[in-house]
């Protein structure tokens, strides 16, 4: 895998991205990239006007399932089974390429990279991104990223991989969320390397509500069990962990809030620090039950 390819593959999946999609379609197709970008979408179920926006872009392939068909696993893998090419890029309707370098840089770096399995783009915020969301990316994709040093850590929002790599380790098909986390975490396993490529950038943020934001870390929690190996805590752990790690990422908010002048949103923070610590822990302790069958 050393040679700049001449064509990629760029697998897309929406839902209802009317609003940022067009944005997402014009910077792919703004890229110093010289070679062909195949685009293959899956669609499951939009009807805000994005499959307009999508087909007047004349993708490869615009695929359309039902929202009750939506398997993110099973999603991935078709849409590599689907594409011509054996680079397959992955990026979100809504996750819009900032500048014209972000498919060359991922690419550099996927080549470069020894036993290469996967590489994920750095994320920012939009503007109107909310603190607490803001923060969350720069834990995550900023210059002194926290996940850096996280036992693991990937993004499936915009990505790289190689057909051989996937012929030979498939994403899971029966998990709902962090199928990304599970398939890395495998990879790794099995000697691939899963660089960061700082230098792929892609504009991308939600401001979800509290509710929106336990599910989602009740989703992801709940996926991990799958493969976890400790069991939940008994119920004073339980609340004893939620309570120390909400204190230690308020905390870190406060002191980001202050550095970018943004303290009013410091109570909002808080709230949606706890909703994602509570919906961590009921999500693992749903797993393990729901994976594992042993309470």
């Amino acid at each position: 895998m050393t040679e700049f390819p001449k064509a990629v593959s760029v697998v897309m999946r929406c839902k209802d991205e009317g609003w940022a999609v067009g944005g997402t379609l014009r910077q792919l197709f703004n890229q110093t990239f010289d070679g062909e970008i195949e685009l293959i979408v899956i669609d499951s179920g939009s009807t805000d006007g994005s499959l307009e926006t999508l087909a007047a872009a004349n993708p490869a392939k615009l695929i359309q399932i039902k929202p009750s068909e939506y398997v993110p696993g099973v999603v991935m893998n078709r849409g590599a089974a689907e594409a011509s090419h054996d680079w397959i890029i992955y990026l979100n309707a809504d996750a819009e390429p900032v500048g014209t370098d972000w498919l060359k840089e991922l690419l550099t770096t996927a080549i470069e990279t020894p036993n290469f399995g996967a590489a994920f783009s750095r994320q920012i915020a939009r503007p109107d991104c909310q603190a607490v969301f803001a923060h969350g990316l720069e834990q995550c994709f900023g210059p002194q990223r926290e996940s850096a040093n996280w036992e693991h850590f990937f993004s499936m929002v915009s990505s790289i991989t190689h057909r051989s790599v996937l012929d030979a380790h498939p994403f899971r098909e029966d998990l709902q969320y962090a199928e990304d986390d599970e398939w890395t975490r495998r990879l790794i396993e099995n000697g691939y390397q899963i660089p960061f490529s700082e230098k792929s950038v892609v504009m991308h943020s939600h401001n979800y509500t509290l509710q929106q934001s336990y599910k989602r870390a009740f989703g992801d929690a709940k996926a991990m069990a799958a493969t976890a190996e400790k069991p939940p805590e008994n119920a004073l752990t339980r609340w004893l962990a939620i309570g120390l790690g909400w204190a230690n990422d308020t905390r870190k908010d406060l002191k980001w809030c202050a550095a970018n002048h943004r303290l009013t949103e410091m109570p909002h923070a808080a709230a949606v620090r706890f909703y994602q610590r509570l919906g961590r822990n009921d999500g693992y302790r749903a797993g393990w039950k729901h994976y594992q069958r042993d309470t």
